[in-house]
C-alpha cells in the first residue's frame, strides 16, 4: 500500500512511499528495544545535549521545515514556522527541567528511608495526527526521551515526509540509532505493533474512533496508555468582557489551523444582552478572511488537509441546516478554485439532534448559541460529550470563579484562546481522553513511579 503525500492546496501528489512490511516493523521494534538498555542509563546531561540540539536545528532551519509543513498538510506558511519554533521551546523546556521533574522524592515514613522514583518504562509507540504534524510529534518527543524512552512513531499517511524528517532531525541532533523511528505503516497495522510484547505504552492524538481503537488494544495487552482525543470547545463571551477583544479572539481561535484543531473553539456562547452586536461583528470578520495559498505570508485562511475533509465537514453542515439551522455565512465548499478549501461559515439556531450541536465540526465552521445568564453560559458549555479546553470571557470575578470551577473541561482560560504550553500539562475529561502531556505531569506519565522502602538491618 502507498502512502502518499499530496499538495491540498492544489491536489498534487509531492512523493509516495511504500509501507513497511510486518518483518521491516519487526526490525525496527528490535532495534527499540535493543537500544533501549543503554540509553535510559544514560545522564540526564547528555540526553539533555541532544535534545538541546534537536532545538538548534528546528529553529535554525524554521523556514524549511514549515514549508514541509504546508506542503504537506495545508496550514499557513507563518503557523507552520512558529510550530517550528514551539517545538524547540519544548525541546529546551525539557531539556532543562526533566532532571528536577523526575528526581527521586524523598516521604517521611517508619523506614530509615522511604522515596518515589522514576525510571523509564521502554519503547512507546506514538500515534500521531496530521494538523500539527510536528508538534503533537514533539510533545510526546521531548518528554519522553528525556526521561529515558524510546519511541516508535505511527504518524498520519498524509504527512510521511514530516515524519521523516522528524527522524532525521533527532538523528543529526545526536540521539543513538534506534532511539527514535517512524514506522511508515498504514492505521491497520497498528494493533499489530501493539501486540508486541517489547512495546510498552502507547500514546495517541487523534479522533475518538481511533481514541476507542488504540485505547482497546492498549488494555486488553494492559498497557498503558494516553489519549488526546477531540474537543468542541466553548468559547463564552459574558457582557463584563471586553467585546472587541473576544471578537478578534473569537475568529482566530475559530480558524487556527485552517479550523481543524482539536482545541479550537467551535461552540460560541454568548450573553443574549451582547448577542446581536457580537454576531454582527464575528460574522464580518469571517468574511473579511483573506483565503488563498497557504505558502503566502498574507493568507489567513488555507486549505483543509484532505478532499475527505472537505466532504465530511459538508455533509455536517448540510445535516445541521437541513435539522433547522441557519447559515449566516458561508456553509459550501468553495468549488472555484482547486485545492481542498470551505469557506469561513457561521452558523446559529442550531438544533440539539444536529451534527454541529453533538459533534466535533473540523474546519472553519463556527456555532453560535445565545446564553440568558452565567447559569445558562455553563449549561450549554457542558452539554457536550467533549471536554478538552474551554475559554470565557468576562471580567467579573465572582463569574471567573464559577467558571474555573463549574466548566467540565481540563483546561480552562479566562480572556484567552485556549493553547497549549510546555510548562502547563494538556489534556481533557470525558470523550476527550484521558492522561495529560506537557508539564512535569506530562513526563511522568510514561514512567514506573516506584516505591522504595529501606529499612536498617
Amino acid at each position: 500500500m502507498a502512502i502518499a503525500s499530496v499538495n491540498p492546496a492544489n491536489g498534487k501528489v509531492l512523493k509516495t512511499f511504500e509501507a513497511l512490511s510486518d518483518s521491516q516493523v519487526d526490525a525496527k521494534i528490535g532495534r527499540a528495544a535493543g537500544v533501549f538498555p543503554s540509553f535510559q542509563r544514560l545522564p540526564f546531561t547528555q540526553r539533555g545535549r541532544w535534545m538541546m540540539n534537536a532545538a538548534e536545528i528546528l529553529e535554525s532551519e524554521k523556514e524549511e521545515l514549515g514549508r514541509l509543513m504546508t506542503m504537506e498538510m495545508g496550514k499557513p506558511l507563518r503557523s507552520a514556522i512558529e510550530e517550528a519554533v514551539k517545538c524547540a521551546w519544548a525541546c529546551r523546556y525539557y531539556a532543562e527541567n526533566a532532571e528536577r521533574f523526575l528526581a527521586d522524592e524523598a516521604v517521611e515514613t517508619a523506614a530509615t528511608k522511604s522515596y518515589i522514583h522514576y525510571q523509564p518504562l521502554g519503547p512507546i509507540l506514538a500515534v500521531m495526527p496530521w494538523n500539527f504534524p510536528f508538534w503533537q510529534v514533539f510533545r510526546f518527543v521531548a518528554p519522553a526521551l528525556m526521561a529515558g524512552n524510546v519511541g516508535l512513531l505511527k504518524h498520519a499517511s498524509n504527512v510521511p515526509q514530516c515524519a521523516l524528517k522528524i527522524e532525521e532531525i533527532l538523528l543529526r541532533a545526536g540521539f543513538p540509532e534506534g532511539t527514535f523511528q517512524t514506522l511508515l505503516i498504514g492505521s491497520k497495522q497498528v494493533d499489530r505493533v501493539l501486540d508486541d510484547p517489547r512495546i510498552r505504552a502507547a500514546t495517541l492524538t487523534g479522533s475518538e474512533e481511533a481514541g476507542v481503537q488504540v485505547g482497546t488494544g492498549a488494555a486488553k495487552r494492559i498497557k498503558k496508555e494516553v489519549l488526546e482525543l477531540g474537543g468542541s470547545d466553548p468559547f463564552i463571551v459574558m457582557p463584563s468582557a471586553n467585546l472587541e477583544q473576544a471578537v478578534t479572539t473569537a475568529v482566530k481561535a475559530r480558524i487556527v489551523n485552517n479550523g481543524q484543531s482539536c482545541i479550537a473553539a467551535k461552540r460560541f456562547i454568548v450573553a443574549e444582552p451582547i448577542m446581536e452586536e457580537f454576531q454582527g461583528k464575528f460574522v464580518s470578520q469571517m468574511e473579511a478572511l483573506k483565503i488563498g495559498d497557504p505558502l503566502d505570508e498574507s493568507t489567513e485562511l488555507g486549505p483543509l488537509a484532505t478532499a475527505d475533509g472537505v466532504t465530511s465537514l459538508d455533509a455536517d453542515v448540510k445535516k445541521t441546516v437541513a435539522a433547522g439551522a441557519r447559515v449566516l455565512t458561508g456553509g459550501k465548499p468553495l468549488d472555484n478554485r482547486p485545492g481542498n478549501y470551505y469557506s469561513p461559515t457561521v452558523l446559529t439556531d442550531i438544533p440539539l439532534n444536529s451534527p454541529a450541536y453533538r459533534e466535533e465540526l473540523f474546519g472553519p465552521v463556527a456555532c453560535l448559541f445565545p446564553a440568558k445568564n452565567l447559569e445558562d453560559a455553563i449549561r450549554i458549555a457542558n452539554d457536550s460529550k467533549f471536554g478538552l479546553g474551554a475559554s470565557a470571557w468576562t471580567n467579573d470575578p465572582a463569574e471567573r470563579e464559577r467558571f474555573i470551577h463549574d466548566l467540565e473541561a481540563g483546561m480552562v482560560f479566562i480572556n484567552r484562546m485556549v493553547a497549549s504550553d510546555p510548562r502547563l500539562p494538556f489534556g481533557g475529561v470525558k470523550k476527550s481522553g484521558h492522561g495529560r502531556e506537557l508539564g512535569p505531569y506530562g513526563i511522568r506519565e510514561f514512567t514506573n513511579i516506584k516505591t522504595v522502602w529501606v529499612q536498617a538491618a
